[in-house]
């Protein structure tokens, strides 16, 4: 059975978490180790040649492994990346994008985690992205706290 207090950490984390709602992200689904983030496309994310640009697609990527990982630790502990490869598949575009971030191995220190990034039109759906990261734990750090 999925804690209940660390999923609502996730969804108060996330929240706070200003670039979301600058760029209109919503959090979807989370459960322990998996978390979908929502992002409708609309010129104001678009790079030239009115595609979602990289920069928003590996955003989007990033904060649903970050919460995947964040979603499986202790009460009090925060979440870094620290590192992360995305490979863009194909331009995004379409009506919204949608991020699956999920746990490969949760680590006590290290978490390994990987997002796919969709695009969605009229239902159909087209990977545009992966992403494999690695998530650290903070503990004992007052100005990283989830």
């Amino acid at each position: 059975m999925p804690d209940q207090d660390q999923l609502a950490r996730v969804r108060a984390s996330f929240a706070r978490q200003t670039v979301m709602d600058t760029i209109g992200a919503t959090l979807e689904h989370v459960e322990p180790g998996r978390i979908t983030i929502a992002l409708p496309v609309s010129p104001r994310i678009s790079q030239q040649h009115g595609f979602v640009h990289a920069g928003i697609v590996s955003t989007i990527a990033d904060s649903a492994c970050g919460y995947a990982a964040f979603s499986l630790m202790r009460p009090g502990a925060g979440v870094l990346t620290v590192e992360f490869k995305v490979n863009l598949m194909s331009p995004a575009s379409g009506s919204r994008l949608i991020a699956e971030g999920r746990v490969v191995r949760a680590g006590r220190t290290l978490t390994v985690c990987q997002a796919e990034v969709f695009a969605e039109t009229r239902g159909d759906r087209k990977t545009v992205a992966l992403m494999t990261a690695t998530l650290m734990t903070i503990e004992g750090r007052d100005d990283v706290v989830d």
